[in-house]
């Protein structure tokens, strides 16, 4: 009788080089000076919050009191997901343990969350969306977290926060976290775009991809079009040209951060313009344009409001909305051939009549 082979066991071996979040920081800066490993124990909090909402996710169905409506309405007008409220006390606790971070905006809020005991030698702020995409929770869809990090400027002694109303060049870092198949965070601190997953067996966000690059051009047009009727000219007009032009797939998911993920891996543009009764929009400059802009950025993308960079629009408020056109450069310059477009035609036509 022939020996019959046995299947050899390969263990899974950790890798003594895998490069954890925290770690990753102190490498880009390649200092372990005192901002240096500020910034490190800044991502590091930001991976534990994001630990503990993909763990409340992950048993969303099988939990009393996970899914569903609060029955409350945030600053924004919105009805408050259940999963909202936990993921913004998450931030919360967590950062209040952190002794760097003063203040917390977020679009859950009206107002920062100031942290007295931190205030005295805590000279950053955290802005963040706590949970993006809500409404995907109770169907089992991809959501996100965004974040924001600034550096506080003046005492700040009303409590007004001002220093916040800047550009989003002021950012010293910026990221989001994907609650999909498997986690994952990606960030930026001015030196590229690098990705982690969550390996669940160490508790460890490891090092996946490094130095994310966005085509130039992609064939990926993402946007809610049951909106179409609602939007300006210009942006119907773009959707009309990609409708007639071969290469062209539509993907959108209700979850921008999930949608803008494939953008960055496969290139094109995400579009959240504003409407006609609305130019400004529904994203939240600080929490949501103003960081994913500095992540397009620093991979070689755009982010345009279609006449303006993202990145160089001053709020007039915390909860300043801006319409959002990001993704591949010539993807974004496109659509904004369409809007220049449409602004010159109208010009025009105000100059005939005058």
């Amino acid at each position: 009788m022939a020996d019959v082979e046995q299947p050899v066991v390969q263990e899974q071996t950790l890798d003594r080089d895998c490069t954890t979040l925290s770690r990753h920081v102190l490498q880009q800066l390649q200092s372990y000076s005192a901002n240096a490993q500020d910034l490190s124990a800044l991502m590091n909090r930001i991976g534990l919050a994001a630990k503990l909402i993909a763990r409340r996710l992950s048993r969303a169905g099988l939990m009393e009191g996970v899914l569903g409506f609060t029955g409350g309405v945030n600053v924004q007008g919105e009805s408050v997901k259940k999963m909202d409220i936990y993921a913004n006390e998450v931030f919360i606790s967590v950062f209040k343990q952190s002794g760097l971070v003063c203040r917390l905006a977020s679009e859950e809020m009206d107002k920062p969350y100031y942290i007295p005991e931190n205030c005295p030698i805590g000279r950053y702020s955290l802005l963040y969306d706590p949970i993006d995409g809500s409404s995907n929770v109770d169907i089992n869809l991809n959501v996100g977290s965004i974040f924001s990090i600034r550096q506080q400027e003046g005492e700040d002694l009303d409590g007004e926060a001002r220093d916040l109303l800047q550009n989003g060049r002021k950012q010293l870092a910026a990221g989001y976290v994907l609650y999909g198949p498997s986690t994952m965070l990606v960030y930026s601190i001015g030196t590229g775009v690098h990705a982690f997953s969550l390996d669940p067996s160490l508790g460890e966000f490891i090092l996946s991809q490094e130095n994310i690059q966005v085509p130039s051009r992609g064939p990926i047009y993402s946007v809610n079009e049951g909106n179409f009727w609602q939007w300006d000219d210009s942006i119907r007009n773009y959707i009309r040209y990609v409708h007639r032009h071969e290469g062209y797939t539509a993907r959108y998911g209700g979850a921008l951060v999930g949608d803008i993920h494939r953008i960055f891996l496969q290139g094109g543009v995400f579009l959240y313009p504003g409407t006609v009764k609305k130019p400004e929009g529904k994203l939240r400059l600080l929490y949501e344009s103003a960081p994913l802009a500095f992540l397009m950025e620093q991979a070689g993308g755009r982010a345009s409001t279609g006449t303006q960079d993202i990145l160089d629009v001053v709020p007039e408020k915390i909860h300043t909305r801006t319409p959002l056109i990001i993704g591949s450069k010539d993807d974004v310059a496109l659509v904004e051939s369409f809007i220049k477009e449409a602004a010159w035609e109208s010009s025009e036509t105000a100059h005939a009549r005058s």
